[in-house]
């Protein structure tokens, strides 16, 4: 199996263990005299069956991601940059937001009159959207660089 289609496989398994916790509390309790529309026993029992399935493939995940090699290091060192990459992207992106009244204007609207509170950006806007538009395109340069290695490499079973 490809490390692609065990995160795959990995996003189903997450899917169904949501889909069986709802299905679970809503029918874990019942009126008297009145049966649940499914038994919560079997469907608990199903969801540990699913969670087993997915420890092993987390695990199996993490020694793939922590073996296979991205550019100059491993897959884990790759998702960690393209992690505080985005942090860096929305912080910048907030900043710009901010800098530029964008969050106010839709609170307050346009000012109206002269007599009216003027702000003045702190932050040079244009340069903070610049630095977003080249973060989001190293995020996307990241992204594809672990998309194609998570084609390459067979995962790592236990």
């Amino acid at each position: 199996m490809k490390l692609a289609e065990a995160l795959a496989e990995r996003g189903e398994l997450i899917r169904r263990t949501e889909h069986l916790k709802v299905r679970i509390l809503a029918n874990a309790r019942h009126q008297d005299g009145e049966s649940p529309a499914e038994n919560a026993s079997v469907l608990l029992s199903e969801f540990g069956t699913v969670l087993d399935r997915l420890e092993v493939l987390i695990r199996s995940i993490n020694r793939t991601n922590s073996a296979a090699m991205v550019r100059d290091g491993t897959i884990t060192d790759a998702l960690a940059s393209r992690d505080v990459l985005r942090m860096r992207h929305k912080a910048i992106s907030a900043a710009a937001d901010a800098a530029s009244g964008r969050e106010h204007e839709h609170r307050y609207g346009p000012r109206q009159l002269r007599s009216e509170l003027v702000y003045i950006a702190a932050l040079p806007v244009a340069e903070l959207r610049s630095a977003a538009d080249d973060l989001a395109r190293r995020i996307r340069h990241v992204d594809l660089e672990i998309q194609r290695v998570n084609w390459e490499y067979d995962l790592i079973d236990e």
